[in-house]
């Protein structure tokens, strides 16, 4: 049958609790992000979400464990927003996306 995919990925997600009762969400951000470091996956947070670094199907498994922690938490609906990165030719960080661009805006561009 199918097998846990085991392909290297950066996962940006935006977990979106639907029908809390308030515009604020800071409660289930810190939830998610509470969870993230109790489950041991590389997470980055920012200011739309969390980038998860790992094995396809730990990344995606983990982004199913959030749904059901705020559904447990008596969010009625959890929408996610997800975008996956994969490379075969190098190991790449999120960090390391970041200090890339970060050098290249040092150098400047002619």
């Amino acid at each position: 049958m199918s097998q846990p995919v085991k392909l290297h990925c950066l996962a940006d997600v935006c977990i979106i609790p639907i029908g809390t009762g308030s515009a604020s969400v800071s409660d289930e951000v810190a939830k998610v992000q509470l969870y993230l470091e109790k489950s041991g996956i590389k997470h980055t947070l920012h200011s739309a979400g969390s980038t998860l670094e790992g094995e396809w199907s730990e990344c995606c498994n983990v982004i199913g464990q959030l749904h059901e922690m705020l559904h447990k938490e008596g969010v009625l609906r959890v929408q996610s927003d997800i975008r996956i990165g994969t490379r075969t030719d190098k190991s790449q960080t999120a960090q390391d996306k970041i200090d890339i661009v970060q050098e290249k805006m040092k150098k400047g561009f002619n």
